[in-house]
């Protein structure tokens, strides 16, 4: 069996058909993911761009996860996150970029309702958790250039350690809320999906049910698991600008803001290409422009964070160049 078909069973119960609504509107076997372009001649390069870009991000993030794994000197609160961060990178595209794939060659655009369910809770949990360690993140480089001598006793591995599980169990929550309240939705006949992959606010738009309740739990918890983080983070940042502001030396200040250079420019592309999503979607009425801003959210954004912490960052670049001498000197 499926392992997305074992992993909807558990969480989510077989639905109800109400008899007081038509039969057509509750039993819903499929849906339709029409993705970026139905021309035949686009699908090759279509498929070749996104293979391309999710070899890269999976071995690219692997790289990061297997630098800092290797060299003990990188086993610090911030290279904890980072290799917790890549791996969700992996699992955010993993999400979906393979059934697109599978769908251009096969030329079937079909997701079955229990898998469309899997992929939307598991890409809700994946983009959640990008937020939470971003966030982390900039908790620690917080305390690394405003206290810096209490920076060991504050950051220890246990606080580190519960910011990670504490953020898993939240957006595990969080995202099987959203998907119980599809549950009980009932759709229409129409179930073309016009996206790559199902994204909750596409699937809500087929729904023949009052959606109401589903999108003020998606405008609530976008206040207190997205802004709020955000809030953190800015106000992180605003405290670390003025710490680096009153460093005498013009050295000194470089040194401070390039321990959280990499990190800022990582948290700039993330939340800037998510409000490129949600401004697309609210302002716009083209899908097919929908559609390139989350690609850039979901599929991008995870593809350039390797190399954004590889190009700018020197102890990821020592720490590679010490595994790449070592697999070469093992052969």
């Amino acid at each position: 069996m499926n392992f997305h078909v074992i992993v909807f069973i558990f969480f989510f119960p077989s639905r109800k058909v109400s008899p007081m609504l038509p039969e057509n509107q509750t039993k819903v076997i499929e849906f339709i993911l029409l993705g970026f372009s139905e021309t035949p001649n686009e699908q090759g390069p279509l498929f070749a761009l996104f293979l391309g870009m999710y070899l890269v991000t999976v071995v690219g993030n692997l790289l990061i996860m297997l630098t800092i794994g290797s060299d003990y000197h990188l086993h610090t609160p911030m290279y904890y996150f980072l290799f917790n961060l890549s791996f969700v990178d992996i699992c955010t595209v993993s999400t979906t970029v393979p059934k697109m794939l599978v769908s251009i060659v096969t030329q079937n655009k079909a997701i079955p309702y229990a898998d469309c369910l899997v992929q939307m809770y598991f890409f809700i949990v994946f983009a959640g958790l990008n937020n939470f360690l971003l966030t982390a993140m900039a908790y620690d480089r917080f305390v690394a250039i405003c206290h810096p001598l209490r920076y060991a006793t504050i950051m220890n591995p246990r606080l580190c350690t519960l910011l990670v599980l504490l953020s898993w169990i939240i957006i595990f929550l969080d995202s099987l809320l959203h998907c119980l309240m599809v549950t009980r939705l009932s759709f229409c006949t129409y179930h073309e999906i016009q996206h790559f992959f199902c994204d909750i606010a596409e699937v809500l738009k087929l729904s023949c049910s009052d959606t109401l309740v589903n999108y003020v739990l998606i405008y609530l918890v976008t206040v207190l698991l997205g802004f709020l983080p955000l809030t953190g983070i800015l106000f992180s940042y605003s405290k670390i600008c003025s710490s680096i502001l009153k460093v005498p030396s013009a050295h000194g200040k470089y040194k401070a803001f390039s321990t959280c250079g990499s990190h800022l420019c990582v948290v700039s592309l993330f939340y800037g290409t998510g409000f490129g999503v949600y401004m697309s979607s609210s302002t716009t009425q083209s899908s097919w422009k929908s559609t390139v801003a989350s690609a850039m959210y979901a599929v991008v954004t995870p593809m350039l964070n390797p190399f954004i912490y590889t190009l700018r960052n020197k102890d990821i670049k020592d720490g590679l160049r010490k595994l790449i001498s070592r697999i070469s000197s093992s052969q």
